[in-house]
């Protein structure tokens, strides 16, 4: 299907948006003798029901009832008992709702983060109990593998906003509801434990959870507490090219040329050697195998009092601490576009095979160690202050830290061999990313590959330490009032907001003690660099049947070293400047220790403070004798950024004596810089649905939404790494005054309830989205310093993010929901289509190329039996291929900011419970049965960028509940 959008339909739409408002005057205006639709936020209503109803059709009953009742167009996943939630992680749950995706990490294969009618990340603002959590990522995404699903109550995803909860979604608003002591009076225990494999990490390891509530002093009290651990290992094995790099090359490089010299220049006389052709290559070649340990500590606790009738105040406390750990073995190649030789590229321009003489091999080790810790503490207190009015006032605090202690978060060793042992290395793909990786044509020193990992020959390269420490902090104050009398609900209330994100980090470039003994020593022909001791080496990994489903050969067996132990080596061998392989003359200050010093340009603190106000409007009434419901809304948002940061210019490039890849640049003093901008709009809502039936409802909703640009994006300053390379160079710039997105809303849905735990709908969408951010990249010298690998002006790849054009997405989302009387068996399916007028154009080698990411066709279908006390459930779920993001992991392109791709997926998990008596359960899990992995490309289906095996994981434990 093919679509445009044009001036005319930009105009009806926001023509639409204005007429909200003028529905929104009309309605306070309704006689209050009118008919009451009962209103409430979806995930804020929990019945004595949703606790003794259990098990899967309980639960999805209660999920279609909410659904049906609601004014805007809302789905909900319902605990289906206490402490069992469908799934393990939130993610994975969300995933089974019409509309909503996921994206897996890659290293872990978890759940990480959603989308929803294919806006991701921070398209999507997730709540606890009504209020913002803090994230110390970064954006404003919350990971979702930080998240435990064991004790949460009810998920309720606003597709269609409610101005008195939020409207800064574009794509939806998830909130996140957890148990109170007073959903149910009384004493409740539950507990679970269980234990988990992944069937490449072959290790057991545990979860165990337990929650208890009670109410007292004749119910008017009542405390909950839950706290669960949980930990996953898993080992992924992986194959990357860590960036396509577009240049041009000359036609000296390429295969059957007959020129008998080849000095690739930008201009010149001969044609064959000036750069002149069309091409993509790979800037880094190489394989590794990952152990992650994730650790979580996941604890709760809420307190209720009811002093009378009329009032109650709620207090609780949210905290959570996980600790991801992952060790790497593996080997990487660095390429630079103009070494290339006998180049090979095919009809899109795709470097399909190459060779370049001389070049090194790294084996790489690293230990990446995270921990992310966060809290929340918030006070609820509502008051019926009379019959007809309530009083909601809510104040909380989150804080959320990552390596709060400021501890090293990187460890990452090469070593290798280089120089008289270089070898004239290619790499060759040999098919789709889909199925296929690139594989190296020749290997091993001076291409013999009998001595690939020769320890004879092993030499120190780089070695790169690491400390990133992030902090979020929210303050928000909300208070509201509700007035219900007969039919007539009107909603006011205002809220106040405040978020300061900081970020700093500590790493060996910034002093260029990375490079303290690069050059792999003797054995290659350097006087820098030392041997690797035996020692050192803890074995060997082998490289047999490394992907499943995937054809490509790689060298048979990966070196496994311990990163800090190397690392300890080299600090054991100071002797002073003279000593022994020291790369003299690299590192200012060095004096034997691997230490870290601080990179100014990583400095950044921003402060925002959002004010919002809304009013909201809601009636039912009669058309024609059919039922009508009404809600119309605004939301007044006003928002002022102060951004803080260290900037400072490069004064010189210097190449490194022991590596000719590596250089140094120096700085200028830093200074600090400090900037400051606002912004307000006015986000209009309305909401309408009308019951031709009983069964049957007609709905439409029109309204503005805004997603605020990632905190980490609004720094005023433009960093320049201090350890580059050659052929490489690259900057990062922020935008202080970068506005958020805008975005004009529409849903036609029809709904049919045709039986008790059965429906199917369909719902058309449209976004017309104006103020999109685009990671644009441009080339361009800085300061005017020399490259000493070319002796002209050092010319940077810098990447910086401005607001840009506009575009529409729209779509349709088809859902079927069925159970088969009292057989048991039942199930849930649903599919989204979606599509812009903005795609991804693979022809464009400008480099502000743009296009709307995350767009992907989805389907899921769970079948499911419960009845007996046995309950047994099938999940399918498939993403098609998306445009993740502009950029990867090496962003050196001449054409701009490069694309990354996701190969479509598909993945079957299987689940189920035996409830053997009232109060215990066993219950079993399998997990991507069908061996599915995550496959990442470039620009064009054959540029392999990423593919992780993350294998399979089975789980099987016990319930408990009182």
């Amino acid at each position: 299907m093919t679509y445009r959008v044009t001036k005319a339909d930009r105009a009806r739409g926001r023509a639409t948006l204005a007429a909200t408002a003028s529905l929104l005057v009309l309605a306070i205006a309704v006689p209050a003798s009118a008919q009451d639709a009962s209103q409430g936020s979806p995930a804020s209503r929990t019945s004595e029901a949703d606790i003794i109803v259990t098990g899967i059709r309980g639960s999805l009953q209660r999920n279609l009832d909410i659904k049906r009742e609601s004014s805007g167009v809302v789905d909900v996943i319902s605990s289906e008992d206490i402490g069992k939630f469908p799934d393990s992680n939130v993610a994975a749950s969300l995933q089974r709702l019409p509309g909503v995706s996921i994206q897996r990490s890659g290293s872990r294969g978890e759940p990480q983060g959603i989308s929803v009618r294919g806006f991701a990340g921070d398209f999507n603002e997730t709540l606890i109990d009504g209020r913002r959590i803090s994230t110390a990522s970064g954006g404003r995404s919350v990971d979702f593998t930080t998240v435990g699903a064991d004790f949460v109550g009810q998920l309720a995803v606003f597709k269609t906003p409610d101005v008195s909860l939020s409207s800064s979604s574009i794509g939806a608003t998830l909130n996140i509801s957890y148990p109170k002591p007073f959903d149910k009076p009384g004493t409740r225990i539950a507990m679970s434990a269980s234990g988990s494999v992944q069937d490449e990490s072959g290790k057991i390891v545990p979860t165990i959870g337990g929650l208890f509530s009670t109410t007292f002093a004749d119910d008017t009290m009542g405390i909950l507490v839950d706290a669960i651990y949980t930990r996953r290992d898993t080992q992924t094995n992986r194959v990357y090219v860590s960036g396509w790099q577009g240049g041009k090359f000359a036609p000296c490089q390429l295969a059957g040329t007959t020129a008998t010299i080849c000095n690739p220049a930008d201009s010149g006389t001969d044609p064959t050697q000036v750069k002149s052709v069309n091409g993509w290559y790979q800037q880094q070649y190489g394989a590794d195998q990952r152990y992650t340990k994730d650790e979580r500590i996941d604890g709760r606790i809420a307190f209720q009092w009811q002093p009378s009738d009329d009032v109650l105040l709620t207090i609780d406390d949210n905290y959570s601490r996980q600790k991801v750990v992952t060790d790497i073995a593996g080997f990487g190649i660095w390429f630079n576009q103009g070494d290339l030789r006998n180049v090979e590229l095919d009809s899109n321009g795709t470097t399909v095979n190459f060779l370049q003489a001389g070049s090194p091999t790294d084996f790489t080790a690293g230990t990446d160690k995270n921990i992310l810790e966060t809290n929340q503490v918030g006070a609820n207190i509502k008051w019926d202050a009379t019959e007809n009015l309530t009083i909601d006032a809510d104040a909380s605090y989150s804080k959320s830290r990552l390596n709060p202690n400021g501890q090293v978060s990187s460890e990452n060793a090469d070593i290798g061999y280089g120089g008289l042992l270089g070898t004239s290395l290619g790499v060759r793909v040999t098919g789709n990313s889909s199925n296929a990786f690139p594989e190296l044509t020749t290997y091993g020193p001076n291409g013999v590959q009998s001595r690939w990992t020769d320890q004879a020959i092993l030499g120190s390269h780089v070695t790169v330490r690491q400390a990133q420490k992030n902090s979020d902090e929210i303050k928000q104050f909300r208070l509201g009032a509700t007035w219900k009398q007969d039919d007539l609900t009107v909603k006011i209330g205002a809220r106040y907001m405040e978020d300061e994100f900081s970020l700093e980090n500590r790493n060996t470039f910034a002093n260029n003690f990375w490079q303290a003994y690069a050059g792999y020593g003797a054995p290659s022909g350097r006087i820098s660099g030392v041997p690797i001791p035996a020692s050192l080496i803890q074995g060997t990994i082998g490289t047999g049947s490394w992907i499943p489903g995937f054809k490509g050969n790689l060298p048979p067996v990966l070196l496994n070293y311990d990163a800090r132990a190397y690392q300890q080596y080299l600090e054991g061998l100071w002797q002073g400047p003279g000593t022994p392989g020291y790369n003299n003359g690299c590192c200012t200050g060095f004096n034997g220790t691997i230490d870290l010093a601080l990179d100014p340009g990583s400095v950044q603190n921003i402060l925002e403070k959002t004010w919002s106000a809304w009013v909201s409007v809601n009636f039912k009434t009669e058309i024609a004798g059919m039922p009508f419901h009404f809600n119309a809304g605004g939301r007044e948002e006003i928002t002022k950024v102060i951004s803080t940061g260290i900037g400072r210019l490069p004064t010189s490039i210097v190449g490194s004596t022991a590596d000719p890849t590596l250089l140094t640049v120096a700085f200028t003093d830093a200074q600090p810089v400090s900037t400051s901008s606002s912004y307000s709009y006015f986000l209009p809502a309305l909401d309408m649905k009308l019951e031709l039936t009983p069964n049957l409802h007609l709905r439409f909703d029109a309204s503005r939404t805004l997603t605020r640009p990632a905190l980490n994006t609004l720094t005023p300053v433009l960093n320049v790494g201090s350890g580059q390379r050659v052929g490489a160079l690259t900057a990062t710039g922020g935008n202080p005054a970068l506005k958020p997105y805008l975005a004009d809303n529409f849903d036609l849905a029809a709904e049919w309830y045709y039986q008790r735990n059965s429906y199917a709908a369909v719902n058309f969408f449209i976004k017309d989205v104006s103020n999109f951010i685009v990671a644009g990249t441009q080339r361009q010298t800085i300061n005017n310093v020399i490259d000493p690998s070319t002796g002209q002006p050092a010319v940077f790849t810098v990447s910086q993010r401005v607001n840009g054009p506009e575009a529409t997405v729209k779509g349709v989302e088809l859902a079927w929901q069925h159970v088969f009387g009292d057989s048991g068996f039942g199930f849930n399916a649903n599919a989204t289509f979606v599509e812009t007028n903005k795609p991804y154009d693979r022809s464009d080698l400008s480099t502000s190329g743009f296009a709307v990411t995350g767009l992907a066709n989805s389907a899921n279908l769970v079948a499911f039996y419960d009845k007996n006390g046995f309950e047994f459930r099938t999940a399918v779920n498939w993403r098609d291929k998306y445009l993740l993001q502009f950029g990867q992991a090496q962003n050196n392109s001449a054409f701009g900011a490069e694309p990354t791709f996701v190969n479509s997926s598909l993945q079957i998990d299987l689940s189920t419970n035996i409830r053997l008596t009232d109060q215990f359960s066993v219950f079993g899990e399998a997990l991507n049965i069908t061996n599915e992995t995550l496959s990442t490309h470039g620009r064009f289906s054959n540029q392999l960028l990423d593919v992780y095996g993350y294998g399979r994981r089975f789980t099987a434990g016990v319930r408990y509940r009182f």
